[in-house]
């Protein structure tokens, strides 16, 4: 797959690293204020992380109880993977498994045979057990498979120690934060951990070019409204396919506008509907046409066929999916992309209805939360 880079404008701005080079600030006149010391971390912060904490404590020991370490024996040989699930969401990706699961540790869920889950952050899909009798074996017989390697820890496992010098010992892995536009990286990402003291798990092929999956980009604070627009950009440099300047796209339930920012930035016509107005620096872009108005009211024939269509806005994802069916089965769009959202209760069943959707696919990104991202191209359609 071939990936377009965007022109210089549709960037987001970098972040500067510190050039050493750089000529030395001037020093303070002594009769300049003094340097404000950063105030400490809010009181209700540092309490949320706390409560975070103690959560992710209490569902591992749950987890650990449900589960327990199976012994040498016991453990999968052939035709299993490991679904990484994401930070908070185990419980989804258990669901959706079912009895495929064959036992978890931490985030790592041992599943019968080797098709992805929607909610696997990540999938190892040709895992193996390999010997480390010493941190030099393990090395070698990683480097064997191949190169770029990179490592999950186990949380309570006791061998964070270890496994961290056999990272050490493996060629180094880059991870800076991507600037949106880059592609993804090609090269192939191993994935391992250390099982027991002297038993590496190891997957040689996953299916996120990102280490756990985890896509991290070089963020723009300034001009879009909130971070949503992080999922468009997440969603956008996996598929390695974006709306291209001139396309139209149509942006249901825009406000307060990140998505339709994103959109704009690449130069396409942006017609967005939601009953609330977009933020004001989004709203005066001169390829946005906002109106107000219901997303839910927006038919096919109202419009005629467009290029793109998205949706990042809240409803049920079963009203969801009879908009896009719509939309498809009217052959008024060539591309979808969507976020599916759900309540307290996972709807596993309108999941499986969209991933049905030939031409679609469903995955949890990592900047989704308790919601799946679904892209759809006309031009998949086997």
């Amino acid at each position: 797959m071939q990936h377009r880079r965007l022109p210089p404008a549709a960037r987001s701005s970098r972040l500067r690293p510190h050039d050493p080079s750089a000529a030395p600030a001037r020093a303070r006149p002594e009769s300049a204020a003094p340097a404000q010391v950063p105030s400490a971390q809010p009181e209700w912060r540092k309490q949320r992380r706390e409560r975070r904490a103690a959560a992710q404590a209490d569902e591992r020991r749950r987890l650990a109880q449900r589960w327990p370490l199976l012994p040498r024996a016991a453990l999968p040989r052939d035709d299993f993977s490991v679904q990484l699930a994401p930070h908070g969401y185990m419980e989804p990706l258990l669901e959706e498994l079912g009895p495929r699961v064959i036992t978890v540790r931490g985030r790592l869920v041992l599943a019968a045979g080797t098709e992805p889950a929607a909610w696997a952050q990540n999938v190892w899909t040709a895992p193996r057990w390999l010997e480390a009798v010493s941190i030099g074996q393990a090395v070698r017989a990683l480097t064997a498979l191949q190169r770029n390697w990179r490592g999950h820890a186990l949380p309570d496992s006791g061998h964070q120690r270890r496994q961290t010098l056999m990272e050490a010992a493996l060629p180094h892995v880059g991870a800076r934060p991507l600037s949106f536009g880059e592609p993804a990286p090609t090269a192939p990402l191993g994935a391992f951990t250390l099982w027991e003291h002297d038993l590496l798990l190891a997957s040689p092929v996953t299916t996120s070019p990102f280490a756990d999956g985890e896509a991290h980009f070089a963020e723009n604070r300034t001009d879009p409204p909130g971070r949503a627009y992080l999922k468009l950009w997440e969603a956008f440099t996996l598929d390695g396919r974006w709306p291209r300047p001139g396309e139209l796209c149509v942006d249901l339930g825009a406000s307060p506008g990140g998505w339709t920012w994103v959109l704009a930035g690449l130069g396409a016509r942006v017609f967005s509907l939601d009953k609330a107005e977009l933020a004001p620096q989004v709203g005066r872009l001169p390829n946005v046409n906002h109106c107000l108005g219901s997303g839910f009211g927006l038919e096919p024939r109202h419009v005629g066929r467009v290029d793109w269509l998205f949706s990042d806005m809240i409803c049920y994802p079963e009203r969801l999916l009879q908009i896009v069916r719509q939309w498809i089965e009217a052959r008024a769009c060539a591309h979808v992309v969507c976020t599916l959202k759900f309540q307290a209760e996972t709807d596993h069943a309108v999941s499986r209805a969209f991933a049905a959707i030939p031409g679609g696919r469903l995955r949890h990104l990592f900047c989704n939360k308790h919601e799946l991202t679904f892209i759809w191209h006309e031009a998949d359609i086997i």
